[in-house]
């Protein structure tokens, strides 16, 4: 993690020089480029500290530099503390997370403005925006399930059950590995939030009408309830992530 937010940071300071070699030129401009898309719409995969995730966003100009949005996340969480295990006793088992007794997931609804700093030149080059949105954040938290193998005293022979994790009975010895995927989607619970974000876009290409965004940024999202998810540690209401994103969209009337 330290790594990944070293990244980031590295990511954030080259991205805040990029503005003085960028800087809007009116020789670039022509008739077209002046043409002022009045809505924007872009799709973008996300890469966190903690996980993944996929958004989706519609904008509206207000003017020429500022822009207002409204945005939809749809993210995993993972714990810092997840260790991928294995059963060392069996063959063809399936890795699982000891200790973990549910798997987030979390989705943001949000509404904010975005500013521009430099005007992209008709040229080619990049666009830089500064954006900060805020909203409501509903984490949902899956049962973790996995097989578990038992002794069959009535005809001597192991015998694998599905089992929602238990620390205080299922132990490396017994687990055989992680149960089906869709194994709790049944047992959802939500857990009602907010929360806010703020980062730095670079769009870039040569075709105004249709855009290509990369962002950096970080996120706090905070639950009126505290959310389990490994046994070992203690239940959270505040979770700090930074990420880093890339998306395609495009503007239109």
């Amino acid at each position: 993690m330290r790594k990944t937010i070293q990244s980031l940071l590295f990511i954030v300071i080259v991205l805040f020089s990029l503005p003085a070699e960028a800087q809007y030129d009116p020789a670039f401009d022509t008739i077209g480029d002046n043409v002022l898309f009045r809505k924007e719409m872009n799709g973008a995969l996300i890469v966190h500290t903690n996980g993944w995730g996929l958004e989706y966003r519609v904008g509206r100009n207000r003017s020429i530099f500022n822009k207002m949005m409204l945005e939809f996340d749809l993210l995993e969480y993972k714990h810092s503390k997840e260790i991928k295990s294995i059963n060392p006793f069996y063959t063809n088992t399936r890795s699982y997370i000891y200790g973990k007794l549910n798997t987030i997931y979390m989705l943001r609804a949000g509404f904010g403005e975005q500013r521009m700093l430099n005007r992209k030149p008709y040229s080619g080059g990049v666009e830089l925006r500064l954006f900060y949105t805020g909203g409501l954040s509903v984490a949902f938290a899956k049962p973790v399930y996995l097989n578990i193998m038992e002794w069959d005293t009535t005809e001597y022979r192991p015998r694998i059950s599905v089992e929602k994790y238990n620390p205080n009975e299922h132990f490396p010895d017994n687990i055989y590995g992680r149960a089906s995927f869709l194994k709790g989607f049944d047992e959802l619970k939500p857990y009602p939030g907010a929360y806010v974000k703020v980062g730095l876009g670079i769009e870039f290409g040569t075709i105004n009408q249709n855009t290509k965004v990369a962002e950096v940024g970080a996120v706090v999202d905070f639950y009126a309830k505290a959310i389990p998810i490994m046994a070992s540690q203690s239940p959270e209401q505040f979770f700090l992530t930074l990420y880093i994103s890339f998306g395609i969209g495009k503007r239109y009337d």
